[in-house]
């Protein structure tokens, strides 16, 4: 068995990283953080024009690991260098000029919800369980949850999960907007793959912007966000690919 914490694969266009410590339920050490943020790295400064990102074992991420915790001489200098670590990782990934596409399995939490917030499109089986986790050992949202959740799901419902301990099935994630889609766990690898070779086959550079700007939109005013829009169209009409497709849209019949 690869004894890496995550796994790389680039090909075909598509960058496919797999969380790899099904033991630990592919739980995240200090270790694993640091390999994760260097992987992203890589797919970086890659020829990949989407990314599946998976998980081995039946549980896509619990989180932060909480053994390595345990051991640390120094559980307050160990946890906030895990946090940092993950956490820039995450929003590496998030801010790639590619699509992300994940596809989870199992049990999301704690900190494996902040994987799945960074991603573009989520993908669940149908039996995924969705929980923060944190306050069940006394802990509080890192890697970038308690900013994104409530954008993802509304500032009501982010709290409930936080406060309640509150388990969403898949079916309830989807219905709150957490992931894109729900299907049946024979059908969550296909699935997964036909969407990333979908996007990697689309207008990347479009796909890249149009990502940029949703997600920026977050940051800035209504103007700011107007403006930026106006800059990336007027930009993104000059560019190789706009100029092969809008002349193929006006030859259709």
């Amino acid at each position: 068995m690869n004894d890496e914490a995550v796994l790389c694969d680039v090909r075909d266009s598509i960058a496919r990283i797999t969380l790899n410590r099904p033991g630990q339920s592919n739980a995240f050490d200090l270790d694993a953080a640091r390999e994760f943020s260097s992987v992203v790295e890589r797919i970086a400064s890659s020829e990949a024009r989407a990314v599946l990102l998976t998980g081995n074992g039946p549980r896509f991420c619990a989180g932060g690991d909480v053994a390595s915790m345990v051991v640390a001489d120094d559980r307050g200098a160990y946890l906030r260098e895990l946090a940092r670590t993950l956490e820039a990782g995450l929003r590496a990934m998030s801010e790639l000029p590619i699509p992300v596409i994940a596809a989870v399995q199992g049990a999301v939490a704690g900190a494996g919800l902040a994987v799945v917030l960074n991603a573009d499109v989520v993908v669940a089986a149908r039996s995924t369980k969705f929980l923060t986790a944190y306050a069940g050992i006394g802990l509080t949202p890192d890697c970038g949850v308690s900013y994104l959740l409530p954008r993802a799901v509304g500032q009501q419902r982010a709290l409930e999960l936080a406060l309640t301990g509150r388990v969403l099935s898949a079916d309830e994630a989807l219905e709150w907007g957490l992931v894109a889609q729900v299907v049946d766990a024979d059908d969550l690898t296909s699935a997964a793959d036909e969407l990333v070779v979908r996007v990697a086959s689309g207008a990347v550079a479009a796909l890249g912007d149009a990502k940029r700007l949703i997600r920026s939109s977050f940051e800035m005013p209504r103007l700011q966000s107007a403006a930026a829009e106006v800059d990336s169209i007027a930009n993104a009409v000059t560019r190789d690919e706009a100029i092969t497709l809008i002349e193929a849209f006006t030859k259709r019949g």
